[in-house]
């Protein structure tokens, strides 16, 4: 199954399809995805995209939050079929099965880092201070995110503060899923150039697009369906939430363009 087809039938979805697709094609069209051809340019795309990766995560389980309970005491929360994909999501996206046990897809992306000997410290300085309890906005800027990285994750934490579930549901399904392959081809020429030393990094681009191709986009097409039926106004702010996602996304990708061109410091 490719990502953009899956086995229900909504005429929102497809209509979603339609307004959003010159917004799709500037993301997937940019010209980004062409420069990772060597290791400094991979890994500056790392150091960014790191946030994003983070982000998708606390955006992931904002939807969980909101269509299951996650509260003591239990109670049945939101729709059946909903809260069965959005746990089968988080449960491959917080705990895939690969090789050695069991690890997010967020942690992989980390090893990955290291392994290629990208610079983890904004990064984990981030998580950290996330961990420790700040607010996200604060611990970007003490962090030191890319500029690019933070905008593009202010851009997310205001969907998940801000936004209803059907507006998050859309920017996860349209504006998260299916923009990692046209790079794929790029970075597996210059991990087999420098012998493997991306292995990870393609481990994690492998298992984002079989997950996202085979399963995750068609359920979410299918919780995006469920949760709007035919409200027209939800369907209409959906499009408003998938557009402003994708051009924070084109923004993304300028950022570390920019960045590529620019030479790394020490």
């Amino acid at each position: 199954m490719s990502r953009y087809e899956w086995d229900g039938d909504s005429a929102g979805v497809e209509q979603l399809k339609r307004a959003v697709g010159p917004a799709r094609e500037r993301v997937i069209s940019h010209p980004m995805y062409h420069r990772l051809d060597g290791l400094d340019a991979v890994l500056t795309f790392m150091e960014h995209h790191a946030f994003a990766v983070w982000d998708f995560m606390s955006l992931l389980k904002s939807l969980q939050r909101n269509l299951t309970c996650v509260e003591i005491p239990w109670v049945p929360t939101g729709p059946t079929g909903s809260r069965r994909l959005i746990n089968d999501i988080v449960l491959v996206e917080e705990s895939d099965e690969l090789g050695r046990g069991f690890i997010s897809h967020f942690e992989l992306y980390l090893e990955g880092m290291t392994q290629a000997g990208a610079d983890r410290t904004a990064i984990d300085s981030f998580v950290d201070l996330v961990r420790e309890g700040k607010g996200v906005l604060t611990s970007l800027k003490e962090a030191g995110a890319p500029e690019a990285s933070a905008e593009f994750t202010t851009t997310t934490w205001g969907f998940i503060e801000d936004l209803p579930v059907h507006c998050q549901a859309a920017a996860f399904a349209f504006g998260r899923e299916d923009l990692i392959p046209d790079m794929f081809d790029q970075v597996v020429q210059v991990n087999t150039d420098l012998g493997n030393k991306l292995s990870t990094f393609v481990d994690y681009l492998k298992r984002h697009i079989q997950v996202d191709a085979e399963e995750h986009t068609p359920m979410a097409m299918q919780m995006l369906a469920d949760l709007c039926g035919d409200d027209v106004d939800k369907w209409r702010a959906c499009e408003e939430t998938v557009n402003a996602a994708l051009d924070a996304r084109c923004k993304l990708w300028d950022g570390i363009l920019a960045a590529i061109d620019s030479p790394r410091t020490a």
